[in-house]
């Protein structure tokens, strides 16, 4: 007979992934997930496998946290001032006494760039379609804008939103609104 869990798995997944994101998954050891997650290795290895899908895990679970903000911007109906607040909604939590800096997609984006594992390319190719998708839709609700600049502006977003994540890791609250608000002068 199976033993009972005797911790909340959604709980401690969230420990884990307030773990990676501050410290990046290569260098987070699994004795640094066993401290903070307040369970052991064979616990572990027998909810999530390994270190790798308890990885997983924790990307599904930053998802659904960001899922307030995404949502808040996908239901905005103002185009470019949408993705304005979108980026000052994104590094919000930032300043307010949270250890963890950035944006664990793009710290996970960068960590992985040379990295052939497939699964965590999926999901990190799936976030940025679908937020470059958003960008695209904000961007044609100014009619003026042609095809070609709609999708030029949103690479642009895109990336600039990429410099805004590993920015907010390092600069002060006045240099990432002077990045956010210069990013804005020509869209």
């Amino acid at each position: 007979m199976a033993r009972k869990k005797q911790y909340n798995e959604d709980l401690v997944v969230e420990k884990a992934m307030n773990l990676f994101w501050k410290n990046g998954y290569e260098t987070t050891s699994m004795q640094m997930l066993e401290k903070e997650m307040g369970i052991n290795k064979f616990s572990i290895y027998s909810s999530f496998g390994n270190k790798h899908g308890l990885f997983l895990e924790s990307l599904k679970c930053y998802k659904t946290k960001v899922s307030v903000i995404l949502e808040k911007f996908k239901n905005a109906t103002n185009g470019v001032e949408d993705i304005k607040q979108f980026f000052y909604d994104s590094v919000d939590a930032n300043y307010k006494g949270h250890d963890q800096k950035g944006c664990l997609v793009t710290n996970t984006y960068n960590e992985f760039s040379e990295n052939e594992d497939q699964l965590i390319k999926e999901e990190m190719i799936s976030f940025m379609d679908n937020l470059k998708e958003l960008f695209i839709e904000k961007l044609k609700i100014n009619t003026t804008k042609d095809e070609t600049t709609i999708l030029k502006q949103a690479n642009y977003l895109l990336l600039a939103k990429h410099g805004l994540a590993a920015a907010s890791r390092v600069n002060t609250t006045k240099e990432i609104e002077d990045y956010i608000e210069m990013t804005f002068v020509n869209i």
